[in-house]
């Protein structure tokens, strides 16, 4: 949730950051409903006040004057009460359905407006016919798509030998990189409550793409972003324990898969992923330079691996809903013939922190802040595997495994 003494003194500047990155959501609307909420809330309170008065003056004794001005305020705070639940309602669907409000440098606009930042390494000279990685992976029974979706339902991937090996090869290689960089090891569970995802920024607006499991009010979680903003829910730090910087590998469920183009095929977008992600609890001012550790952490990766990759600053409307900055990382894929999404990192500002009163104390006896939080894709791991395939791919369709990946036992 936005801080709403920004949007009370600021309302133009504030409205319009906001409509940057959601035309669609009335801003406005948000606005004015607060202001009617304040003034409900005035009301009713002045009421009350009155009412607690005429019950002191009542003990006194009670007089005809007394009990009609009694029985009219009280009609007027039923029905003055009444109006201020249902607008706290209606204000309280929109406060949880609006975006975080973007960093005003960030260019305006949607996936055009993306501002490529930096490119890095060579892209690999490929002296035959370039295969995809799903020609590679079925030629090599790498994968079995079908066996997927007769098991449970399209757009699910199963892996076979080798695949599963690059698998957990790359998995221990990104966790323990991770660590190196200062980010400590954290294993979830992969159900979560409505409270959890309400935090980060999920509900209510994208609960359509949740799986859930409603006999027991879970959900199959999209990403352990959401798991691990949740451990320090209704949480005070003091301000020597920060920053707190967590890595975790788990599954991520999404149902957002569907008609996509023929280059989206195989493991390029499906319901159920691997990810190694990145998340840190951080004062307000550490917030640049962690997202900065972030992006170097996750660069880090792609660099040991040899691949080419640009890092991408996002523009309003292809941020996410709780960031106010992200940076992509994409990596060169030869076999789509473009760069693709492997990692986002974003700061989310105190935006989650609100929602779920993560907080921090400067000095003992001072009046919490709200801390800052982070979260970054270290990395996507289906993704990765389609880069290593097809930009270390050999002329027989054998695949050339980076070193890097062979010291962790599989190979």
């Amino acid at each position: 949730m936005i801080d709403l003494n920004l949007l009370r003194e600021s309302p133009k500047k504030i409205i319009s950051l906001i409509k940057s990155k959601d035309p669609s959501f009335d801003a406005e609307k948000l606005y004015k409903k607060d202001e009617e909420v304040r003034a409900l809330r005035v009301e009713v309170e002045s009421l009350r006040y009155r009412k607690n008065e005429l019950a002191k003056l009542g003990k006194k004794g009670v007089t005809p004057e007394l009990r009609e001005e009694s029985i009219t305020l009280s009609k007027k705070l039923k029905e003055l009460e009444e109006s201020l639940q249902e607008t706290e309602k209606i204000f309280n669907q929109l406060y949880l359905s609006c975006p975080n409000i973007p960093q005003e440098d960030i260019p305006v606009g949607d996936k055009e407006a993306n501002v490529v930042v930096k490119q890095e390494g060579q892209k690999p000279l490929i002296p035959f016919t370039i295969k995809n990685h799903v020609e590679l992976g079925e030629a090599l029974g790498w994968f079995d798509f079908a066996a997927a979706a007769k098991m449970t339902g399209s757009n699910f991937a199963l892996y076979k030998g080798d695949a599963v090996r690059l698998m957990y090869a790359l998995t221990m290689f990104m966790l323990e990189h991770n660590r190196e960089h200062g980010y400590e090891f954290v294993l979830p569970p992969y159900l979560v409550n409505e409270k959890s995802l309400e935090v980060t920024g999920n509900f209510p607006k994208f609960r359509d793409q949740v799986y859930q499991v409603p006999e027991d009010k879970l959900y199959l979680s999209p990403t352990s972003e959401v798991n691990l903003a949740n451990i320090y829910r209704d949480h005070i730090f003091s301000a020597d324990e920060l920053p707190v910087r967590l890595t975790a590998w788990t599954s991520c469920f999404r149902r957002e898969a569907g008609s996509y183009g023929a280059t989206e095929r195989g493991l390029i977008r499906i319901h159920q992923f691997e990810k190694v992600e990145l998340f840190t609890f951080c004062q307000p001012d550490m917030a640049k330079k962690e997202l900065d550790r972030m992006v170097a952490c996750a660069e880090g990766l792609l660099q040991k691996l040899g691949l080419a990759y640009r890092v991408v600053l996002l523009a309003t409307q292809d941020s996410s809903f709780a960031s106010a900055r992200t940076y992509d990382l994409e990596v060169w894929m030869p076999g789509q013939d473009t760069f693709y999404e492997v990692s986002s990192c974003s700061n989310c500002t105190d935006f989650q922190a609100r929602r779920g009163q993560i907080r921090y104390r400067k000095d003992a006896g001072e009046k919490p802040q709200l801390v800052y939080t982070l979260n970054a894709s270290s990395l996507a791991l289906p993704r990765l595997m389609v880069a290593i395939m097809e930009n270390y791919q050999r002329e027989d369709g054998s695949i050339a495994i980076p070193e890097i990946l062979k010291k962790y036992g599989v190979w």
